[in-house]
């Protein structure tokens, strides 16, 4: 059983032309490229070579093609111009392909189980009010990162750190228990909530006494008082509920919680602090560490873990969060908006002064933008995730009432929901990271673009092709293959492979960007090939790539939260 047929190929690539090169007497570093498909399906070029052997790579080219002969995998070997190209034997990797999903079934493009245990926090928003739309982009790439880890065989845990210790979580819980109840009717707690959080932080500007008593509870709960630091963690529960909520419905679930107060109510923070001490500088009894001597640089470059109270900050609860943490995993993983730069590298200063060999590993990513600018949970200029979650219904419904008229509202209603949910997911997931987001309406709910309802519908058209057909068994692969049988057969090849070099990379847009293609072919293979009309053994072929697409589709779509229907 071959469990990854395009790396055998690119494998049994590589061993021709390492002994071409071997024979010719010229080796160098080329990496391999994907040609023009005029030329074939892998190439490498002579540039490097030529260099080393000081003749034209072209004349290079055509000697190492000259020496290689198709065999196996590989159908045919050209050179073009300084390019050595290699085409597949598609026939015989069709025959791979299938008897490969044959023998896995389901578990056909998933790698190897690995015991690695890898830790993966994403989200972890304050537990003061509604996710809002900026940061969009944390539970859906962290949830997709987990989805894509767990596929290429993985052990992961997903694990959002609730920040109920320090200044915002007691500005709330002394709004709750000192002003009136929030006049908001809204049946979620993280939205009523909110309402104190922004009148207790205002109250806090305005009255040094209201100050005083929040700076008081801090110390309080810092220095044993147990039943406030519960109290506290009582109402970071009831946000954290709505927040639930609204992860539940785009389809995102965490295996833990964390709780910061934890670390208060064990100790573990005084322990850091201990350990930090004699590396640390003081001003006025707060302890500090200089980052500017190991090259963070910023306006302020020193990082205080305690006040002059001596409770600790942030900073210290995150070392020790972080200590934690890798008792418990052998990788860690941080999803962080890109604002979170600074404070990760000065994490990582800290750990190394602290002695510590491990370090987290941080993906960045930039923020979901509005006109409105920055939005500010204080102030109140913010658009929520449950706004846009049901707005994408909104115009969901509305699109499929228009191209599915005939059915009962109910059932317009359960596709209107998956569309949207799958819209929303991968609209901001295919998109890498690094990059900013502006969200589009037209482009999330196109069923003829890069947008999931294109993806949805090319797996309906696999389930309704498939019901139709009725039970099958797979025969031989025909003497020939069309080019989109073709092209779809190098695409299923591709799936293992890109599964685990995504998952390397922490890159789960790459799964979107190849489902995306992989749709596009078997669209164009839909159309140019029939599938149920045809003889056999043509017919029970073009039904196994039928079969077989629908599961790559389905993993993949999996992967990036979208739901996979039987009906659009």
């Amino acid at each position: 059983m071959v469990r990854d047929p395009w790396t055998s190929f690119v494998a049994q690539v590589e061993q021709m032309r390492h002994a071409a090169e071997q024979a010719a007497g010229v080796t160098a570093e080329a990496p391999f490229e994907t040609p023009d498909p005029r030329f074939g399906d892998l190439a490498f070029p002579c540039f490097a070579h030529a260099k080393a052997a000081r003749r034209p790579p072209n004349v290079i080219a055509s000697d190492l093609a000259a020496r290689l002969q198709p065999a196996d995998l590989v159908a045919a070997i050209t050179a073009t111009g300084p390019y050595v190209n290699f085409t597949a034997d598609a026939r015989v990797l069709a025959a791979v392909v299938l008897g490969s999903w044959r023998e896995l079934g389901p578990a056909y493009g998933s790698g190897e189980p690995d015991d690695t245990a890898i830790l993966v926090e994403h989200t972890s928003v304050n537990p003061t009010g509604p996710v809002h739309v900026g940061r969009a982009r944390n539970p859906i790439f962290g949830d997709s990162l987990a989805r894509l880890l767990r596929l290429a065989g993985h052990a992961v845990t997903t694990e959002y750190f609730v920040n109920d210790i320090g200044r915002q979580m007691v500005t709330l819980y002394w709004g709750i228990t000192n002003l009136p109840p929030p006049e908001s009717a809204s049946p979620k707690e993280d939205h009523r909530l909110v309402e104190c959080y922004r009148a207790a932080s205002k109250r806090q500007e305005e009255d040094p006494a209201v100050a005083e008593a929040i700076a008081a509870m801090i110390f309080a709960f810092e220095n044993g008082d147990a039943a406030l630091t519960k109290e506290i963690r009582h109402v970071a529960e009831r946000v954290l509920s709505g927040i639930a909520q609204t992860l539940r419905d785009i389809g995102v679930t965490l295996d833990r919680y964390f709780w910061e107060s934890d670390l208060i109510l064990s100790g573990r923070h005084k322990d850091v602090i201990d350990r930090l001490r004699p590396l640390c500088q003081e001003e006025d009894g707060a302890l500090f560490l200089d980052m500017a001597p190991y090259g963070i640089q910023g306006r302020e470059t020193r990082v205080f873990f305690t006040r002059k109270d001596g409770t600790s900050l942030y900073p210290t609860r995150d070392l020790a969060y972080h200590l934690d943490k890798f008792a418990r995993c052998d990788v860690a993983i941080n999803v962080l908006g890109e604002d979170h730069k600074l404070e990760f590298e000065q994490l990582r200063v800290s750990l190394r002064l602290m002695g510590e060999e491990e370090s987290p590993e941080a993906l960045f990513y930039a923020f979901v933008g509005l006109p409105e600018g920055r939005m500010s949970t204080r102030k109140g200029v913010v658009v929520n995730m449950d706004d846009l979650v049901e707005e994408a219904e909104e115009r969901a419904l509305a699109e499929v009432q228009k191209r599915r008229p005939e059915l009962p509202m109910e059932r317009q209603s359960a596709i209107a929901k998956i569309v949207s949910v799958g819209a929303l997911r991968y609209g901001i997931v295919k998109v890498q990271p690094e990059k900013n987001i502006t969200f589009s309406w037209k482009e999330a709910l196109s069923f003829e673009g890069d947008a999931a309802p294109f993806l949805q519908y090319a797996h309906a058209r696999c389930q309704g092709i498939l019901a139709k057909a009725g039970p099958f068994t797979a025969g031989e692969v025909p003497a020939t293959l069309e080019a989109p049988e073709r092209a779809l057969v190098l695409a299923l090849a591709r799936f293992p492979g890109t599964v685990a070099a995504a998952a390397a990379a922490r890159r789960p847009h790459r799964l979107a960007t190849y489902v995306y293609d992989l749709a596009t072919l078997f669209h164009s293979f839909y159309q140019a090939c029939p599938v149920l009309e045809a003889a056999e053994p043509v017919r029970t072929f073009r039904l196994s790539l039928v079969s077989l697409t629908k599961h790559t589709l389905a993993r993949c779509l999996d992967v990036l939260g979208v739901p996979a229907p039987d009906e659009m």
